[in-house]
């Protein structure tokens, strides 16, 4: 090989009494000359552009472009909304490392452990917007009925026949109720006794399956009906999801079985409710929902909150003034009367 195509290859150094060929020179950004591996550095060399090559990078990243620039933080749970929808998982999906997996038969979002229809429990799922089918409703307003009907025949067995001639006993038997529920009923000590309200609290059997179905409790006058909600829940051992529901079949509400109505949540107890009334935990059931009948109340193709709201109030109304309840089948509606004489 000749010497011409050896010194073709690589650069010679070009420190004034160096210029030694090398095969890899190294090349200074700030003078732009090539040097060998002993004055690769602007001090060996005694570079005349010395840190020129630093200051056109700090300019560069002075620039408007580089300025408006802001890195993406990393998702979190409170930067980043879309999450897993198995409950069970915590995984942010459509991130930039983690994606998410449609599912088109329960219409929710996935991570990848759980995208397919067997780890998601997909067949129990019911499709996000899709609409209950007729059979359904009417299969679930039969078990409310049946429900409500075995309700109603053992309050009216456990009622007692009133008689002209005892509106004594009936007085008397008021006022020993109403010591016997000041003795037997729970609460906190601390309240004071003039503040005090006493009541029965019940659940219904849609409370998810309340651990102690009813019970005789007092609360302060001044507290709300929310507060009171959450106290007879945790009393009665009923699971409360009013903070973790989005829809009104999960929560819990509160009816005044006296007034015939549903309770807001910031009302006062005082100012509503008298001792010896009756509370009822509902769930399922929308605010304003409740009206109480003056003469007669026919129900027809009823829904379940409806329904559930209607019976209470029938049967309040039958408590007090011990009427029967007609309840009926006619073909596929159902027809549930009463009459009340004012």
């Amino acid at each position: 090989m000749a010497t011409a195509d050896v010194e073709a290859i690589g650069a010679h150094c070009q420190m004034s009494f160096c210029h030694q060929l090398d095969f890899l020179p190294f090349r200074c950004e700030s003078c732009k000359g090539k040097f060998c591996l002993d004055h690769r550095t602007e001090t060996a060399h005694q570079c005349p552009k010395a840190g020129d090559w630093a200051r056109r990078r700090v300019q560069a990243q002075q620039t408007p472009a580089n300025r408006a620039y802001t890195p993406t933080p990393k998702p979190s749970i409170l930067t980043h909304e879309q999450q897993c929808s198995d409950p069970a998982c915590k995984t942010l999906i459509n991130t930039p490392l983690v994606t998410g997996v449609h599912c088109e038969k329960c219409n929710r979002e996935y991570c990848l452990k759980h995208r397919f229809t067997y780890d998601h429990n997909c067949a129990n799922l019911t499709p996000l917007g899709a609409r209950p089918t007729g059979s359904t409703q009417r299969e679930r307003g039969v078990a409310a009925l049946e429900k409500l009907r075995a309700w109603g025949a053992s309050k009216k067995a456990a009622m007692p026949k009133p008689s002209p001639s005892a509106s004594k006993q009936a007085a008397a038997a008021r006022v020993q109720a109403t010591a016997t529920l000041k003795k037997t009923a729970k609460g906190d000590d601390k309240i004071p006794v003039e503040k005090r309200v006493y009541l029965y609290v019940e659940a219904s059997s849609d409370t998810l399956t309340a651990k102690i179905p009813k019970g005789t409790f007092f609360y302060n006058a001044e507290y709300s009906v929310g507060r009171i909600l959450d106290l007879a829940a945790k009393s009665l051992q009923v699971n409360n999801l009013n903070n973790r529901a989005e829809g009104e079949e999960d929560k819990l509400r509160v009816f005044h079985v006296e007034g015939g109505r549903l309770l807001g949540f910031s009302e006062k107890l005082g100012q509503t409710v008298q001792s010896g009334n009756t509370l009822v935990l509902l769930r399922g059931v929308g605010a304003g929902m409740a009206s109480a009948p003056d003469k007669t109340a026919h129900i027809e193709q009823i829904s379940k909150p409806l329904f559930k709201i209607f019976g209470w109030v029938l049967f309040a109304h039958a408590r007090h003034f011990h009427h029967e309840i007609v309840l009926e089948q006619r073909g596929n509606k159902y027809i549930l009367e009463v009459t009340v004489e004012v």
